[in-house]
């Protein structure tokens, strides 16, 4: 701790810490076996390009042509019906949102930083969550992408914060890193709610 500034921000991504991105669920939504729902997946939710919808670079209606071409026709339909809704079916990950809110009661800045593409607007009102936020940053909007530094500097910018006295959070190593270049401190999430609050109490020296 002698080492680390003082904590008094606290950045969280928001798929696999507030949010579950499930592609297994939504691609079974309006499917009724394995196989197919396996082939949607691949065909949208994995497609290489999707990380671009998340940049802002490519439409949604872009994207469901590119998936369109590694499915059979038969299944254009279903898999445009679970394009189109799948956020209304992401599951939310309680226990973490619970932390913004106890860490927001406590006086912690609380900001979300996502790679998430413009659908984020209809997104947000799921997260339980998001009224504890005191601001938000999506990549789609920005042209900019974790772990690039630049977004997180960007964060910092928009909202007056020290970088040195944020931690970041999330499920991903790389935009840890790149968090820590931007000068953040970041703590890796992984899955455990509980274990989540250990370390920010015992290696980040939080109070909640």
């Amino acid at each position: 701790m002698a080492d680390k500034a003082a904590i008094d921000n606290v950045v969280f991504d928001m798929g696999g810490v507030l949010m579950d991105f499930d592609t297994h669920l939504f691609s079974h939504l309006f499917v009724s076996n394995d196989d197919d729902a396996s082939l949607i997946e691949k065909a949208l939710y994995a497609n290489p390009s999707w990380p671009l919808l998340d940049a802002g670079v490519i439409s949604e209606p872009t994207m469901e042509r590119m998936a369109r071409r590694r499915l059979p026709q038969r299944l254009w339909e279903p898999m445009h019906r679970g394009f189109a809704e799948w956020q209304e079916h992401q599951p939310t990950l309680p226990a973490m949102n619970d932390q913004v809110r106890r860490l927001h009661d406590a006086g912690y800045g609380c900001y979300l930083l996502s790679n998430a593409g413009i659908r984020w607007w209809k997104m947000k009102e799921r997260i339980p969550s998001f009224p504890y936020m005191d601001g938000f940053m999506v990549s789609a909007f920005e042209r900019l992408m974790k772990p690039d530094p630049m977004i997180y500097q960007a964060l910092c910018a928009r909202y007056q914060l020290n970088a040195k006295s944020c931690l970041f959070v999330d499920d991903n190593i790389d935009n840890c890193q790149g968090a820590e270049a931007a000068g953040m401190q970041a703590l890796l999430y992984k899955g455990d709610a509980t274990g989540f609050e250990r370390s920010a109490k015992n290696v980040y020296g939080l109070s909640y």
